[in-house]
């Protein structure tokens, strides 16, 4: 069966990849490719972050680092490193709803935590270079036949002049889309530095002056963050950046020397729930998939197989 993807970030091709392994014909269309795209700005680690509901995100996100696992023991070319770390807290807490996703979960030991810090969480992650990622999904869509135009979607109505089948992978361009104004922008910023002053992933999501968090990588390390509703500007912010780096500072090795080469602005598709579902209009079908806030890449495959699912039994 031959249908249109709208979207080619994480969630657009790998949907694209999904629906050719399961035998039909794929086109993604979009306004921009990558590396003009929301998720090459992504930190791009596994983690469920500002996704819901937990139920469905945490299947979701279980299925996908089986994925990125196996794609980084297989595929090098792919750019998914596997980084182990710590999440950590100044106050006691339970196990993450999310534990029984990763495999080597455990509670951090004394000396793995930065000073100050009263407990955590230490496992190990992907970390997915998207520089190196976006491109080795764009190869798999044209290995399995698909094909990947550049074209701005301003409605379904004109995938579904192409077919009945159509599936949505807009993000936050789903509220001119499609109208859904429920669609908010969570507005990220972060540094890339170099070297790595670090080996291991740390996140500290309860600093009181903002999250804080390290991400090493082959090349570069990213420090971030940013978590701001509402706020689309895409214009870098120095202020910003400095408190970037003031909040990692404690969270990195005494002494550590590195320079800023790149500081990046991206929105994350906020929503009240992640949307993975199938809607009628007459003869016609589209399957949603957007809104995952800041979990995009962690549950790409994850929602990519429970798609196929959709387009198997909605459409005819």
């Amino acid at each position: 069966m031959f249908m249109v993807i709208v979207g080619s970030g994480v969630s657009g091709l790998t949907c694209g990849i999904r629906l050719l392994e399961a035998g039909h014909s794929v086109d993604l269309w979009a306004r921009e490719l990558p590396p003009h795209t929301t998720s090459n700005v992504a930190a791009a680690v596994w983690y469920p972050y500002r996704a819901w509901p937990q139920e469905r995100v945490n299947v979701w996100a279980k299925r996908t680092y089986a994925v990125l696992e196996s794609l980084a023991r297989e595929r090098p070319e792919a750019g998914i490193l596997m980084v182990p770390g710590v999440e950590v807290f100044r106050r006691r807490v339970e196990d993450p709803w999310w534990r029984d996703s990763v495999p080597d979960f455990r509670r951090a030991r004394s000396e793995e935590l930065p000073p100050g810090l009263l407990e955590g969480y230490h496992f190990t992650a992907p970390v997915i270079e998207m520089g190196r990622y976006l491109p080795f999904l764009m190869e798999r869509v044209r290995e399995l036949g698909g094909r990947i135009v550049q074209r701005e979607v301003r409605s379904l109505e004109e995938a579904w002049e192409r077919t009945p089948v159509v599936v949505n992978c807009t993000g936050l361009g789903a509220r001119e889309v499609v109208g859904d104004e429920t669609l908010f922008p969570i507005r990220g910023e972060v540094l890339s530095v170099t070297p790595s002053p670090t080996d291991r992933f740390i996140f500290d999501d309860e600093c009181e002056q903002g999250i804080a968090y390290v991400i090493p990588r082959s090349g570069d390390c990213i420090l971030g963050g940013t978590v701001d509703e509402g706020n689309a500007s895409l214009v870098p912010d120095a202020e910003v950046a400095r408190g970037i780096l003031e909040r990692n500072a404690p969270l990195l090795p005494p002494g550590s020397v590195f320079r800023v080469v790149e500081h990046k602005v991206g929105l994350r598709p906020g929503r009240p729930s992640v949307r993975v579902e199938a809607e009628m209009s007459g003869e016609r079908v589209v399957v949603h998939d957007y809104g995952h806030g800041g979990a995009g890449v962690t549950l790409s495959w994850g929602c990519a197989e429970e798609v196929v699912a959709l387009v198997a039994a909605h459409a005819r």
